[in-house]
Protein backbone atom coordinates (compact mmCIF):
# COMPACT_ATOMS: atom_id res chain seq x y z
CA UNK A 1 0.00 0.00 0.00
CA UNK A 2 1.24 3.13 -0.74
CA UNK A 3 2.43 5.91 1.83
CA UNK A 4 2.50 9.67 1.45
CA UNK A 5 5.68 10.74 3.52
CA UNK A 6 7.45 13.90 4.20
CA UNK A 7 10.10 14.61 1.74
CA UNK A 8 13.77 14.47 3.10
CA UNK A 9 16.87 14.28 2.23
CA UNK A 10 17.19 10.29 1.20
CA UNK A 11 14.45 10.72 -1.04
CA UNK A 12 16.56 12.46 -3.51
CA UNK A 13 17.48 9.78 -6.00
CA UNK A 14 13.79 8.31 -5.98
CA UNK A 15 12.34 12.12 -6.89
CA UNK A 16 15.38 12.49 -9.29
CA UNK A 17 14.00 9.20 -10.85
CA UNK A 18 10.57 9.58 -10.65
CA UNK A 19 11.10 12.96 -12.98
CA UNK A 20 13.31 11.61 -15.64
CA UNK A 21 10.58 8.79 -15.76
CA UNK A 22 7.53 10.96 -16.15
CA UNK A 23 9.24 13.83 -17.49
CA UNK A 24 7.46 13.38 -21.27
CA UNK A 25 4.15 12.46 -19.54
CA UNK A 26 4.11 15.66 -17.54
CA UNK A 27 5.25 17.85 -20.53
CA UNK A 28 1.75 17.03 -21.76
CA UNK A 29 -0.04 18.65 -19.47
CA UNK A 30 2.52 21.05 -17.74
CA UNK A 31 5.47 22.90 -19.81
CA UNK A 32 8.36 20.88 -19.31
CA UNK A 33 10.71 21.24 -16.03
CA UNK A 34 13.31 21.97 -18.74
CA UNK A 35 17.15 20.68 -18.44
CA UNK A 36 18.29 22.80 -15.93
CA UNK A 37 16.41 21.67 -13.68
CA UNK A 38 18.39 18.21 -14.13
CA UNK A 39 20.79 19.65 -14.39
CA UNK A 40 21.10 21.47 -10.99
CA UNK A 41 18.80 19.33 -9.51
CA UNK A 42 20.97 18.91 -6.12
CA UNK A 43 20.92 22.27 -5.66
CA UNK A 44 17.21 22.77 -6.07
CA UNK A 45 16.41 20.08 -3.92
CA UNK A 46 18.28 21.14 -0.95
CA UNK A 47 16.04 24.37 -1.53
CA UNK A 48 12.89 22.51 -0.89
CA UNK A 49 14.21 21.36 1.75
CA UNK A 50 15.27 24.63 3.09
CA UNK A 51 11.92 26.02 2.08
CA UNK A 52 9.99 23.34 3.94
CA UNK A 53 12.28 23.60 6.89
CA UNK A 54 11.48 27.30 7.02
CA UNK A 55 7.52 26.52 7.25
CA UNK A 56 6.95 28.57 3.76
CA UNK A 57 6.25 25.09 2.27
CA UNK A 58 5.54 20.87 2.65
CA UNK A 59 6.50 18.50 0.64
CA UNK A 60 5.48 14.74 0.38
CA UNK A 61 5.77 11.73 -1.54
CA UNK A 62 3.77 8.75 -2.54
CA UNK A 63 5.72 6.17 -2.27
CA UNK A 64 5.23 2.47 -3.20
CA UNK A 65 6.28 -0.12 -0.93
CA UNK A 66 9.65 -0.55 -3.15
CA UNK A 67 10.57 2.86 -2.34
CA UNK A 68 10.03 4.01 -5.74
CA UNK A 69 7.86 7.76 -5.76
CA UNK A 70 4.25 7.43 -7.32
CA UNK A 71 3.75 10.93 -6.71
CA UNK A 72 4.41 14.36 -5.53
CA UNK A 73 1.93 16.13 -3.24
CA UNK A 74 3.02 19.97 -2.65
CA UNK A 75 1.56 22.36 -0.30
CA UNK A 76 2.81 26.32 -1.03
CA UNK A 77 2.91 29.64 0.30
CA UNK A 78 1.79 28.33 3.65
CA UNK A 79 0.50 31.43 5.17
CA UNK A 80 -2.33 32.88 7.30
CA UNK A 81 -4.04 29.26 7.82
CA UNK A 82 -4.38 28.73 3.59
CA UNK A 83 -1.78 27.26 0.93
CA UNK A 84 -1.60 26.04 -2.29
CA UNK A 85 -1.83 23.02 -3.51
CA UNK A 86 0.19 21.56 -6.57
CA UNK A 87 0.78 17.24 -7.25
CA UNK A 88 1.85 15.05 -10.14
CA UNK A 89 1.26 11.24 -10.20
CA UNK A 90 3.18 8.47 -12.40
CA UNK A 91 2.08 7.70 -15.64
CA UNK A 92 1.39 4.17 -14.86
CA UNK A 93 -0.95 4.75 -12.05
CA UNK A 94 -2.79 7.80 -13.18
CA UNK A 95 -6.19 7.16 -13.74
CA UNK A 96 -6.54 4.58 -10.44
CA UNK A 97 -7.53 7.24 -7.70
CA UNK A 98 -4.31 6.86 -6.69
CA UNK A 99 -4.21 11.07 -6.74
CA UNK A 100 -7.33 11.46 -5.05
CA UNK A 101 -6.95 9.66 -2.24
CA UNK A 102 -3.42 11.03 -1.42
CA UNK A 103 -5.09 14.51 -2.05
CA UNK A 104 -7.76 13.50 0.37
CA UNK A 105 -4.54 12.53 2.86
CA UNK A 106 -3.22 15.43 2.42
CA UNK A 107 -6.20 17.36 2.87
CA UNK A 108 -6.10 16.02 6.62
CA UNK A 109 -2.35 16.38 7.01
CA UNK A 110 -3.15 19.79 6.12
CA UNK A 111 -4.98 20.53 9.11
CA UNK A 112 -3.12 18.41 11.87
CA UNK A 113 0.37 19.13 10.87
CA UNK A 114 0.37 22.19 9.32
CA UNK A 115 -3.09 24.28 10.99
CA UNK A 116 -4.29 25.00 7.68
CA UNK A 117 -8.05 26.16 6.87
CA UNK A 118 -7.92 26.76 2.79
CA UNK A 119 -6.31 24.95 0.32
CA UNK A 120 -6.63 26.21 -3.16
CA UNK A 121 -5.62 24.79 -6.17
CA UNK A 122 -5.01 25.95 -9.76
CA UNK A 123 -5.15 23.73 -13.10
CA UNK A 124 -5.24 24.39 -17.06
CA UNK A 125 -8.62 23.95 -18.68
CA UNK A 126 -7.34 21.19 -20.92
CA UNK A 127 -6.07 19.29 -17.56
CA UNK A 128 -9.57 17.77 -16.81
CA UNK A 129 -7.81 14.54 -14.85
CA UNK A 130 -6.37 16.79 -12.34
CA UNK A 131 -9.54 18.82 -12.28
CA UNK A 132 -11.54 15.73 -11.54
CA UNK A 133 -8.87 14.55 -8.92
CA UNK A 134 -9.81 17.97 -7.36
CA UNK A 135 -13.61 17.14 -7.21
CA UNK A 136 -13.64 13.91 -5.98
CA UNK A 137 -11.59 15.30 -3.23
CA UNK A 138 -13.88 18.11 -2.33
CA UNK A 139 -12.62 20.86 -3.76
CA UNK A 140 -14.91 23.56 -5.42
CA UNK A 141 -14.68 25.49 -8.32
CA UNK A 142 -14.43 29.31 -7.71
CA UNK A 143 -12.72 31.25 -9.67
CA UNK A 144 -10.05 31.75 -12.94
CA UNK A 145 -6.88 30.84 -12.62
CA UNK A 146 -4.72 33.05 -14.94
CA UNK A 147 -1.67 31.18 -17.28
CA UNK A 148 0.79 32.24 -14.13
CA UNK A 149 -1.59 30.35 -11.43
CA UNK A 150 -1.82 27.07 -13.47
CA UNK A 151 1.59 25.72 -15.48
CA UNK A 152 1.17 28.69 -18.45
CA UNK A 153 -2.49 28.08 -19.85
CA UNK A 154 -5.49 29.69 -18.45
CA UNK A 155 -8.07 27.70 -16.14
CA UNK A 156 -9.73 27.40 -13.35
CA UNK A 157 -8.84 27.72 -8.96
CA UNK A 158 -10.28 25.40 -6.95
CA UNK A 159 -10.75 25.97 -3.37
CA UNK A 160 -11.72 23.30 -0.28
CA UNK A 161 -12.26 24.34 3.39
CA UNK A 162 -10.60 22.42 5.15
CA UNK A 163 -12.44 23.03 8.72
CA UNK A 164 -15.76 22.43 7.47
CA UNK A 165 -15.13 19.21 5.42
CA UNK A 166 -13.11 17.53 7.40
Amino acid sequence: MPKLKRLHAGHAPAVLAFELENRAYFAASVPDRGDDFFDKFTDRYGALLAEQEAGICAFYLLVAEDGSVLGRFNLYDLENGTAELGYRVAQHVAGRGVATEAVRELCRLAVARHGLRTLRAGTSRENVASQRVLIKAGFVLVDPAGPADSGGKSGPWYQRDLVLQQ
